[in-house]
């Protein structure tokens, strides 16, 4: 399976516990830091790797130490990082994430060189030429080039899906419709379902994304798991219990398994069981790359975990 991850890379700073910023000059000893490529693109791609994929990433990133920290990071993972343009005038996207000891995680966040990224440094050949393409962000891309780029994947057979960032000022569900035709896989978030549609129940919510063109909707929905909505009903698919660390990338690592299992020609709801089992997998440490597992791992942990009550 070749996939291309193409969208928000972003390299992420955590620290963990945090439970306030000292005051003043103060300090307070922490447990671990770490550094981890991340983003809808970048976080989905790790989680792919470790499942198996031949995964390739495309977007944009600074010329600058964090964008060859970002680069490292992901090619140490097995990624193929020959698509990602490099801004001399930009820096990378970055985000400092303060862990709660719940594993809680607010963000202070730079949007950096992701929205510069444009039709010219799209590799359309390797999409062309790709079983599966994974758009993570589109909003931050401006909508009709993301629009274009799942038309372009969908006439050369390519299986798409989309991962979204947040309703508001970035987008709308005007402009998201546009490019909604082209999505066979859409892997929002229930805030997100909730803002773009604008509709107060979920599953109305869900619905109107597959009206205006969507394959199907399967919504991350936190400790709840996740809701696999099609044409032809709805799934509830329950969360696995674990002591949670950190939820950092668990969007993510849910994208990459139900892309995985789809990849496998398994089903909807046997896809987001694995995409639950990944999430869950990455939640019991710090960062989007935690985590030494492969298919045969979570397949295991799907079959034997215990699922959330």
């Amino acid at each position: 399976m070749k996939v291309v991850t193409l969208g928000v890379h972003v390299l992420d700073v955590l620290v963990r516990p945090v439970e306030a910023i000292p005051e003043g000059q103060g300090a307070t000893l922490v447990e671990d830091i770490r550094m981890t490529a991340a983003g809808t693109a970048g976080g989905t791609a790790l989680t792919l790797a470790k499942l198996g994929a031949q995964v390739h990433s495309a977007g944009a990133i600074g010329a600058d130490p964090t964008g060859d920290m970002l680069v490292a990071l992901l090619r140490r993972a097995g990624i193929d990082t020959r698509h990602l343009v490099r801004r001399a005038d930009t820096p990378t996207s970055a985000s400092v994430l303060p862990i709660r000891p719940d594993g809680g995680r607010p963000s202070l966040h730079l949007l950096g060189a992701n929205i510069t990224y444009g039709p010219d440094d799209v590799p359309w050949d390797t999409i062309a030429e790709a079983s599966h393409l994974h758009l993570g962000g589109p909003e931050l891309i401006g909508v009709d080039t993301a629009a274009r780029i799942l038309k372009h994947a969908k006439e050369h057979g390519v299986v798409t899906s989309v991962d979204l960032l947040a309703p508001g000022a970035l987008g709308s569900f005007e402009q998201l419709a546009a490019a909604l035709p082209y999505v066979d896989h859409l892997l929002p978030n229930e805030d997100q379902v909730l803002g773009f549609s604008g509709e107060p129940d979920l599953v109305a919510g869900a619905r109107k994304l597959l009206d205006a063109g969507a394959g199907l909707v399967a919504v991350t929905c936190g400790a709840e798991g996740a809701l696999l909505v099609t044409r032809e009903g709805t799934d509830e698919v329950p969360a696995f219990s674990i002591d949670v660390v950190d939820t950092t990338g668990c969007g993510d690592a849910f994208s990459a398994g139900f892309v995985r299992g789809m990849g496998l020609g398994r089903t909807p709801y046997e896809s987001a069981v694995l995409g639950s089992a990944a999430a869950a997998l990455v939640a019991q440490g710090l960062g989007s790359d935690h985590g030494d597992f492969d298919l045969a791992t979570a397949d295991s942990f799907a079959t034997r975990g215990k699922p959330r009550s």
